[in-house]
Formats: C-alpha cells, sequence, structure tokens
C-alpha cells in the first residue's frame, strides 16, 4: 500500500503540491488525474523519491521512499520526458535494469517485445515517441515490482497500443500482486482501466474514490418541469453542482444516488425525466467548476 500524507511541495513561490493525501491499495489500477499544473508530475515524483517533500510524508508498504533503497525497489517509475543514453539499444536497457531489478523477466521482455512488434537492437534514439513509450512499459512491467508509476504513459500511443497496454497491465494483475499508477490529464484513457481516481486541483486532492462509487454518486438528469417554482424547490432539495438550460429542458448535475434523486424529481410531477450516463471526464469537470476551475474565468 502507499500512503501519502498531507505533502506539500513549493518550487521558489510556485506551490505546486499542497496537503495532499490519499491511499492507493493493492492490485488496483489508480489514475492521477487533474488539470494543467494541478500536481500530477510533481506528486508522482515524490511518491517515486526523486523529490523530497517540504512537509508531509510518503510511505510504500510502511517504508518511507525518499533515499530509501529497499522501498524504491519496489516500483519501476516511467518519466514523461525518459532520457535515454546515446546509441542505447532496447536490449541495453535491459542489461542496465537487471543491475537494479534481480528478478526482472528477460524471457517474457522477449516476448513483448515480438508481440508488440519492436525491435530489441535498433537504437532506441530511431523509434518515434510511442514506440518508445512502449518499450519502457515491457521494461517497467518486466522489472516484475510490485508498483509501476507511469507519468502520461497513453500520451503517443495508437488506439491499438493503448488497448494492448491496458490488456498487458490488466493481465499482470490477475497473475501477481501489481498496482500501476498512472498520471494524466486524458480522463478518456482511464476511464476503462482505473479501479481507483484521485482527482487533483491546485495541487490539492479534490477527491480520492473508486470509479464505481463515483459514478454511483453522481449523476446527471434532464427534465422538463411545469413551471420555475419547481425548480427553485428542487435546487435546494437536491445537491447540486451543475444547472443548465436549453429552451424548457432543464440538465441538472447532482450528487446523489440514482434513486434518491429520481424520487425527489418525479415528486415535483415532470414533463419529461431522463438519467443520463456520466463520463469520468464530465465528473471531472463538474468537481473542478465547483472548485472554482471553469472555462469562462479563463478568458
Amino acid at each position: 500500500m502507499i500512503e501519502v500524507k498531507e505533502c506539500s511541495k513549493a518550487f521558489g513561490t510556485v506551490k505546486a503540491v499542497n496537503k495532499a493525501t490519499l491511499d492507493v491499495g493493492v492490485r488496483e489500477v489508480f489514475g492521477l488525474v487533474g488539470s494543467n499544473g494541478a500536481g500530477k508530475s510533481t506528486l508522482l515524483r515524490m511518491m517515486a523519491g526523486i523529490i523530497k517533500p517540504d512537509e508531509g510524508e510518503i510511505q510504500i508498504d510502511g517504508m518511507p521512499v525518499y533515499e530509501n533503497e529497499e522501498a524504491k525497489k519496489l516500483f519501476f517509475y516511467i518519466s514523461d520526458d525518459s532520457y535515454f543514453p546515446t546509441n542505447y539499444t532496447a536490449m541495453d536497457l535491459v542489461r542496465f535494469y537487471r543491475n537494479f531489478y534481480p528478478q526482472f523477466r528477460t524471457r517474457l521482455f522477449h516476448e513483448l517485445m515480438e508481440q508488440f512488434h519492436l525491435e530489441e537492437n535498433r537504437r532506441i534514439a530511431t523509434f518515434s515517441k510511442g514506440m518508445k513509450k512502449q518499450v519502457l512499459v515491457i521494461i517497467g512491467v518486466c522489472a516484475a515490482t510490485k508498483y509501476l508509476f507511469c507519468d502520461e504513459t497513453f500520451d503517443g500511443l495508437d488506439p491499438v497500443m493503448r488497448q494492448a497496454v491496458k490488456s498487458l497491465f490488466a493481465a499482470e494483475i490477475m497473475n501477481r500482486e501489481f498496482t500501476p499508477v498512472i498520471a494524466s490529464h486524458n480522463l478518456r484513457e482511464l476511464e476503462d482501466i482505473c479501479d481507483h481516481v484521485g482527482l487533483l486541483h491546485k495541487g490539492g486532492i479534490l477527491l480520492s474514490k473508486d470509479l464505481e462509487d463515483m459514478k454511483f454518486h453522481i449523476h446527471k438528469i434532464q427534465c422538463v418541469l411545469s413551471g420555475r417554482q419547481q425548480e427553485k424547490e428542487l435546487e435546494k432539495e437536491l445537491q447540486v453542482l451543475k444547472v443548465q438550460h436549453q429552451g424548457s429542458l432543464l440538465m441538472i448535475t447532482a450528487r446523489g444516488t440514482r434513486s434518491e434523486i429520481m424520487e425527489k424529481i418525479q415528486a415535483k410531477n415532470p414533463l419529461f425525466m431522463e438519467v443520463l450516463p456520466l463520463t469520468l471526464e464530465e465528473i471531472f469537470i463538474s468537481e473542478t467548476e465547483v472548485a472554482g476551475y471553469e472555462i469562462k474565468n479563463l478568458f
């Protein structure tokens, strides 16, 4: 288990992470998502022990991670802008990482490189951005660590390769104790793979919940009511996050279970009512708008 407790990090006058607290369980895909500049990469680098928090603490399986060799054996970190030594091939990287990860699965590496149609002895500098990401994911999985930290891992991958990586993660979780932590701003790419999501905004954790639980407790409803009075009453009775109008059609995004929300709307005798499914992206937009991050405030 990974525990982040009241962690803060500033670079000069910029507060990159502000008292962030979250827990990452075992054998779940944890999505670390947020707006641009929310502090995702900084938090992930602190979790990887690359930089030290100014305040708070981070523990992996009960051990502090910063400058702790034993704790760092438990994870493999993939940076968004990874450096590759000049003229290194994928096989050269394997030889390098085997020095740090004695359980490295070389046979699996050969098999995955073949499945992903990547050449082991080709210079990495000649690979595309997406191909470099694939090589790092393969090496990260083959390192056989308990945790895999990925910063924008799916950025640069085509749809087929994204699905292949997701399938690879799922297979690893089924076969061993494995927990990927994926930092990304692309919510659509995480929705069908993440079990748990932490939403960051301005360096702080807005919420950290199971994805299914999150979707279970927030809904979008469109309805037509007979008058403005019913609408005002409904806005007071529901935990409203957002209200929109399209002519006589009222669209409400609110917290609560489906049955709770429908019961309150049905009590107003609506002329029409429909519950719409919410995507992770819509949930994120609703939550960040409540926190004051609205597109209309940016212009």
